[in-house]
């Protein structure tokens, strides 16, 4: 089931995709994520966050 939900959520990228695609540091994009510009998961239990490729090309859509 749980990969099933994972389909459903999309492509997932690390916050260090993210900014590497939107040419930012790591840090601004998990300050993004903090603020609630930038929608994430946590994974695992390190709690690793992870992006939905969707949301973020939506935020790059927002502010340009």
């Amino acid at each position: 089931m749980a990969s099933m939900a994972m389909h459903e959520l999309g492509p997932m990228l690390t916050a260090s995709e993210v900014a590497e695609m939107l040419h930012l540091h790591v840090n601004t994009v998990k300050r993004l994520g903090d603020r609630g510009e930038l929608p994430y998961y946590r994974v695992c239990k390190r709690g690793d966050r992870r992006f939905r490729l969707e949301d973020v090309m939506q935020f790059l859509a927002r502010n340009r």
